[in-house]
């Protein structure tokens, strides 16, 4: 939490306020934090801990950790080397990168800073022939799994972001072109896309038909991201998702939801074990990684806390937050009881009345 202020700092009011925002009261933001502080966790004792394993296999990949950078757009609004920075971050510190729709640096430049293979995060815009272009390009580019983002479907009130462009009067016309903020217009993944008929990031009819065409369209893995009830995941499953993400985007869409933390025991339940279910939100510890492992997530994504670090210190402050984040899953896992991924279960949490 230490990243934040000095992000605050390092950058002008409406880049931070961008970052910073949640929609009306930012009541949601703050839940999804909160939250975390209301289950406990149970600690055994008696348990060999010679050896500590974060290890695990996720869509098909070996991983060394559960943390899991998420997509954050227009990195470059944090850094001048935006998500080129995070890229060799996630490199230096071996960790599984979701690139934004919304990247300000090409795909490609992207993939070769990682060194490894992405996933894909996907705004589809109401314009299929936009979506498919994103996909195929993704995909051709070697990405190994296009994530669906479900919940961005309109217009959002965010009201903290407006409060902080209010006082920052610069037009900004290196990251907005025109000063427009439309992310199709500025975005390097729509380049050479005719994005002429877009007005939206998601279309008006995000029925199950919608989820079937893209499941029809994506050939490599497809991860469906914002979801927050068991319903829901269940259609996400029928619809031939290979893993879910409970994600409210951070609180930036829509005010007063329940925090994720709450709302994955009813989608692991409903799952029960046929894909994995992911979780971001809210995450800024250790034991907060720990306790959504216990809930049932196969593995975590963190948000804001890569910008504050990037924002502050660039690549350096990235490497510097997953190193403090997969430190703190060791310490409690030692402490916990809990040698490898596969031991942290229900049983080791309590959560308060």
């Amino acid at each position: 939490m230490d990243f934040e202020p000095l992000a605050r700092d390092a950058l002008p009011p409406a880049h931070f306020g961008y970052v910073a925002t949640g929609a009306d009261d930012d009541r949601t933001v703050a839940r999804n934090h909160e939250a975390f502080s209301q289950y406990q966790i149970r600690a055994r004792r008696f348990n060999d801990l010679t050896h500590l394993d974060t290890s695990l296999t996720l869509l098909g990949s070996p991983l060394s950790s559960p943390i899991y950078l998420s997509a954050v757009s227009a990195m470059r609004a944090f850094h001048p080397e935006g998500e080129l920075a995070v890229a060799r971050a996630a490199r230096a510190k071996p960790t599984q990168l979701m690139l934004s729709t919304g990247t300000s640096m090409p795909l490609e430049a992207v993939i070769e800073a990682r060194g490894a293979p992405l996933w894909q995060q996907l705004y589809p815009t109401n314009d299929w022939t936009v979506t498919a272009g994103i996909v195929h390009h993704a995909e051709q580019a070697g990405c190994t799994a296009i994530a669906l983002t479900v919940d961005s479907r309109g217009a959002r009130n965010n009201e903290t972001l407006k409060r902080a462009m209010r006082i920052d009067a610069r037009e900004c016309v290196a990251c907005h072109p025109g000063n427009s903020h439309d992310m199709w217009r500025r975005g390097a993944l729509f380049a050479g896309l005719d994005v002429s008929r877009v007005n939206a990031l998601a279309p008006p009819d995000q029925s199950r038909a919608f989820l079937d065409k893209v499941r029809s369209l994506v050939k490599s893995r497809l991860i469906i991201k914002g979801i927050v009830t068991a319903e829901d995941a269940a259609i996400a499953i029928e619809a031939g998702a290979d893993a879910i993400v409970v994600s409210n985007h951070g609180g930036r869409n829509e005010d007063t939801l329940r925090a994720t933390i709450d709302c994955l025991p009813e989608i692991v339940a409903t799952v029960h074990g046929r894909i994995p279910v992911l979780l971001d939100g809210g995450v800024r510890r250790g034991t907060d990684v720990f306790k959504a492992l216990a809930l049932g997530a196969r593995a975590v994504g963190i948000g804001r806390p890569q910008v504050w670090g990037l924002a502050a210190f660039g690549q350096p402050g990235v490497e510097s937050v997953l190193e403090i984040l997969n430190r703190e899953l060791l310490a409690i896992m030692r402490q916990a009881g809990t040698a490898s991924l596969g031991a942290i279960t229900p049983q080791y949490l309590v959560r308060s009345a």
